[in-house]
């Protein structure tokens, strides 16, 4: 593996972002542009610039790393290997981990920071048990479906049942930005059946974190028999689970002060710089602790810290739009840039792989429809509406992704990628496509009276904006990204 330049310096390494960033923010233009989630344009553009398909298929790429593939190949801009005097040299590699890691906390802080617990707590028992269905179902989809014989030869099946485990979790996330967008554009987005979408989605992310840091804190227990004290306690499945619990325990509590803390900040010093920086410190402080203390996943805690701040309203959303600024702008587009770059590779990709991401798309897909489907139907609902419910919550994301990522860190094999990669492009092709119709077939209203969806069990329907709930997804987010 040859490289032209070689990044063993700070100062190559902003060359190479340079070339990131170019990328991923013409392509997130050109997906937005036809309807598709940026982030997609984000991972093809990590695709493009990296060695998967030009580099490892082609013979030379824009950037290049060693994958431990044998793959052979000349690379403008090589991140690591050994240089032509035969030192070895990881700058290019090591800055994209640093920089991804950031990003990916604070696109968790982020979420954490727009969700509004009181409005989730007045969407009622329908959203959380539509957040129930659409996690569990897909989780005993995905499971079931990797346990075959044949798939134990990927790095799935019975003998690597954590592995399993990663692939039905990673089909529970749901991504609230798709769906919103055509709810807003279609006017039901303050409906009784588009708040509990909208608020079902956010409590499915919820709960599908907090299952991965339980699944990936059980997995990361090996084998104790070497540790002694507190490293062995950690080690036990049990010990896992209590710490699991001390850590949400103590994030709570703690949470209670800081909260407290923040509303006297800003009473105090309203609308400055201090509070944001303070708020970066929560979060990263939370995640060290999540992950080196308690074995929670990092993600998890710096969640946890935008949950905790979004009880200052007024502070939270000022810190998430001075966050959103360097988030969108470097720290994302780096991070889904380096999973096409780094965990995407089509070289001896095996048909085993290509089958299971497939039939884990179609399962991923099925499984929301039916799951959330059918409790929007015992909540009585139409049928036409119940299958509104289940397409609303089938669209995936960059919650995906993050979910995946963490997952392929915990010892998923990193070929497992191209499959969320796959379900975001099929699910945020179909799940506008299918409301629309869906919605075209609505009834219209009688005269004087309200829409079918805001009359459905009698109830009222509180039409406050769902934008206090979900605040800016994503793939709405305002024009700093232009």
């Amino acid at each position: 593996m040859k490289g032209v330049v070689y990044i063993d310096s700070g100062l190559d390494f902003v060359i190479v972002l340079a070339v990131i960033l170019l990328f991923t923010k013409v392509l997130g233009l050109l997906f937005r542009r036809i309807g598709l989630p940026q982030v997609l344009g984000f991972i093809i553009a990590g695709i493009v610039v990296g060695p998967a398909i030009f580099g490892e298929l082609c013979g030379f790429s824009l950037i290049g790393l060693d994958k431990g593939n044998e793959a052979e190949y000349t690379a403008l801009f090589l991140l690591n290997g050994f240089n032509e005097e035969g030192e070895a040299f990881s700058m290019g590699t090591d800055g994209l981990a640093i920089f991804s890691k950031i990003g990916v906390l604070l696109l968790m802080f982020s979420t954490g920071l727009e969700t509004n617990l009181k409005e989730l707590k007045n969407t009622g028992l329908a959203a959380i048990l539509i957040a129930c269905a659409g996690v569990v179902v897909p989780l005993v989809l995905g499971f079931v479906i990797s346990l075959p014989s044949p798939f134990g030869n990927i790095g799935l099946g019975t003998e690597n049942i954590f592995n399993s485990i990663f692939i039905g979790t990673i089909l529970t996330a749901t991504s609230v930005a798709i769906t919103v967008s055509v709810l807003k554009e279609l006017g039901k987005i303050n409906t009784k059946l588009g708040t509990t979408i909208v608020s079902a989605a956010i409590i499915d992310d919820i709960i599908g974190i907090v299952l991965l840091s339980v699944v990936t804190g059980i997995a990361k227990s090996g084998n104790a028999s070497q540790l002694t004290g507190f490293d062995w306690f950690k080690a036990q499945w049990w010990g896992t689970l209590i710490m699991i619990v001390a850590f949400f325990a103590v994030a709570i509590l703690a949470g209670w002060g800081i909260s407290k803390l923040f509303k006297w900040l800003d009473t105090k010093w309203p609308i400055t710089h201090r509070i944001p920086i303070f708020s970066l410190v929560v979060c990263f402080v939370y995640s060290w602790v999540a992950e080196e203390i308690f074995g929670v996943a990092d993600i998890t805690g710096a969640f946890l810290a935008g949950v905790v701040l979004s009880t200052v309203h007024r502070a939270s959303e000022y810190t998430d739009k001075k966050i959103e600024v360097s988030t969108y702008t470097v720290f994302a587009p780096v991070f889904f840039a380096n999973i096409g770059i780094s965990n995407i590779s089509f070289k001896g990709m095996s048909g085993m792989i290509i089958l299971l991401a497939f039939l884990a798309v179609i399962m991923g897909l099925i499984g929301k429809v039916i799951g959330c489907g059918a409790v929007a139907k015992g909540f009585k609902y139409s049928w036409r509406e119940s299958a509104i419910a289940g397409i609303g919550m089938m669209a995936r994301g960059e919650v995906a992704l993050i979910v995946t990522q963490t997952a392929i860190d915990a010892g998923l094999p990193k070929d497992f990628m191209i499959m969320t990669v796959l379900l975001i492009l099929l699910s945020s092709i179909l799940t506008p496509i299918l409301l629309k119709v869906l919605y075209a077939k609505e009834k219209k209203p009688p005269e004087g009276g309200g829409t079918p969806d805001e009359e459905v069990g009698g109830a009222a329907v509180d039409t406050s904006t769902v934008s206090e709930i979900v605040g800016h997804p994503l793939d709405a987010k305002p024009d700093v990204k232009k």
